[in-house]
């Protein structure tokens, strides 16, 4: 018998763009958390309403390198918004992503990392998130680093590993390799995100393979990279429809977590709730 089936959110930073919050660098989305904390609200009321049961903070850059003394408030402010823009019962998933850019995995401290991951971890359990999802993750000894750190607070931790939107950062094998190194660590679920559609199955099928004995899920791309702004949205009338047909066939594979990453929307969402008759 499959796994139930969990709807994840989509992006936050595309929705920004899209609904007219502007996410320069470096804070990139984070600076939403203080500048337009309504309209952040309305994106996860948004993924909710669209059928998403897990919905995660808008976390990626809150860190002292990109937001000083702030950060941890920024943080927590972060988590709150979250809870109080869902229903009761949808869990609240604490974001932790890679120090560096999360397509630069020579730029990853490694291991170094571990102290910082643990910082963001701590401060996203005490602000009450329900899991901590260690996402885009493209350098397996950080990746491990921050699930370690993840783990210490007590919460059910997820890792997603991402082979980048070219799937030139991983192969099938390394990701699975890596995936194998964090279940033996702690992690309660494994997936593969921000990498185009057309790329997920090959790497679900090496997952899977894997038998790890966790959840296995995916969330992708859809649409393209622009610089300075981040990813530009896929707003053809088709788009979810076509998403919702890759979905299906990860769901066959055996993937139970499903999601949107880049350039999705509640669209993309809503369309992967069908799954699950919602």
């Amino acid at each position: 018998m499959r796994d139930e089936l969990v709807i994840l959110d989509g992006p936050v930073g595309t929705e920004l763009l899209r609904r007219g919050v502007p996410t320069p660098l470096p804070a990139w989305s984070a600076g939403a958390i203080d500048g337009a904390p309504e309209v952040l609200a309305s994106i996860h009321a948004d993924y909710a309403a669209a059928g998403a049961r897990v919905h995660t903070t808008n976390t990626f850059r809150t860190r002292p390198r990109t937001l000083g003394t702030e950060w941890a408030r920024v943080a927590r402010c972060a988590v709150e918004i979250t809870r109080h823009a869902i229903p009761v019962g949808h869990r609240v998933a604490g974001s932790i992503a890679p120090i560096e850019d999360c397509y630069r995995p020579d730029l990853s401290p490694g291991v170094g990392a571990r102290a910082e991951h643990r910082a963001l971890a701590e401060v996203l359990a005490d602000a009450g998130a329900d899991l901590l999802l260690c996402e885009t993750f493209p350098h397996v000894g950080e990746a491990l680093a921050a699930v370690e750190a993840a783990v210490t607070t007590g919460l059910p931790t997820w890792l997603a590993l991402t082979p980048g939107p070219e799937a030139d950062l991983f192969t099938p094998d390394a990701l699975a390799h890596g995936a194998r190194e964090a279940v033996r660590r702690g992690a309660a679920a494994v997936l593969v995100n921000c990498v185009p559609v057309a790329r997920v199955s090959e790497y679900l099928d090496a997952l899977l393979a894997s038998d790890l004995g966790v959840p296995v899920g995916a969330y992708a791309n859809a649409g393209h990279v622009d610089e300075g702004m981040g990813w530009t949205s896929e707003d053809a009338p088709d788009a979810a429809t076509r998403y919702l047909e890759h979905a299906r066939t990860w769901r066959e594979l055996g993937a139970s977590i499903l999601g949107g990453c880049c350039g999705t929307g509640p669209a993309h969402v809503r369309a992967l709730a069908t799954l699950v008759g919602r």
